[in-house]
């Protein structure tokens, strides 16, 4: 049992650093085809590494390193080693990709399939790459450091919103960029109102991949509550609590038509971990009887937050 049990941890690691491996090559392909090619900024380190990157074609991955390992000193230092491997595997992974990929893709590909179909459609698309990019790696639990070091360092001792803090930094850094000079591939030099136009880009930018963030990680936080009956409940409890690492209720109960007392299994999970579960069920009770049921919201330990802010109005209470 103790060696299955290491076995799936194991292979649950390498699926987990696979999708973050995978979601950080997005992202750096939707900066190498969509947005350096056509001197376009964004958000975050990222944002900040491209601008200088067109100001000294310093390649972007080292700038992108050496700014986010400063930041994670930093947040060790003022909020402590909170910060798993899966982030510092992230920021050099992403680092790597954004020096290695410009000098593997055909410059006649990013050309045709990317430059030649004008700015804004390479920033929709590149927002939408990097977007999708970044929530696969966050919905696998990792980071790529950047604005939201920053952002939890000045919430630490300012009463602000992350996401607000974050919006803000963004649009700093895409302003910015009309400060700086900034060149093409070519050695050219950009004129202050195509600058406007790469900031107006840069804005939207912006917004598409944070638009593409939350619809990815919606429809992976989706979660569903199942019924189980079954009269192996003990066992099946077992697995989905000790091997699936999940919550389980068991809760009595009696058939009426054979009035027979059982008990029944609630199991409330990610909509992602079904067919784990219907594994699960299946091979321990082939004859177990369930039932599927979609929820409109999950909080708690494991799930969402619950940000409600209480009432500062006292409550009487009647004797």
């Amino acid at each position: 049992m103790a060696g299955s049990l290491i076995k799936k941890t194991f292979w649950n690691v390498v699926k987990e650093y696979g999708a973050i491996t995978l979601g950080l090559l997005a992202y750096s392909l939707g900066w190498t085809i969509f947005l350096l090619p056509n001197n376009l900024v964004g958000g975050g380190v990222s944002g900040f590494a491209a601008i200088l990157y067109y100001a000294t074609h310093i390649p972007m991955g080292y700038t992108y390193l050496v700014v986010n390992a400063i930041l994670l000193l930093i947040a060790m230092k003022i909020l402590g080693t909170g910060f798993g491997g899966k982030t510092i595997y992230a920021i050099v992974m992403t680092s790597v990709c954004l020096n290695f990929f410009p000098s593997v893709v055909p410059h006649e590909f990013i050309e045709e399939f990317a430059v030649s179909n004008g700015k804004l459609i390479c920033t929709i698309l590149g927002g939408i790459i990097a977007g999708v990019g970044i929530g696969i790696s966050i919905s696998q639990g990792g980071s790529t450091g950047g604005t939201d070091i920053i952002a939890l360092i000045w919430c630490k001792y300012r009463n602000a919103s992350p996401g607000r803090v974050i919006l803000i930094i963004d649009v700093v850094i895409i302003l910015s960029s009309l400060l700086m000079p900034s060149h093409t591939e070519t050695g050219e030099v950009l004129s202050f109102a195509d600058k406007i136009a790469v900031a107006v880009y840069g804005l939207i930018m912006v917004t598409v991949c944070g638009y593409s963030v939350d619809v990815y990680l919606s429809g992976t936080k989706q979660s569903v509550q199942a019924l189980i009956f079954t009269k192996k409940y003990q066992q099946m409890a077992d697995a989905i609590a000790f091997d699936m690492n999940r919550g389980v209720t068991v809760l009595p109960a009696k058939g009426w038509y054979s009035k027979e007392d059982g008990y029944v299994l609630m199991v409330v999970t990610r909509r992602t971990d079904l067919n784990m579960l219907l594994k699960y069920v299946k091979s321990i009770d082939p004859d177990a009887f369930l039932s599927v049921a979609n929820v409109m919201g999950v909080y708690g330990k494991g799930f969402d937050a619950i940000k409600v802010k209480a009432s500062s109005k006292k409550i009487d209470k009647k004797d």
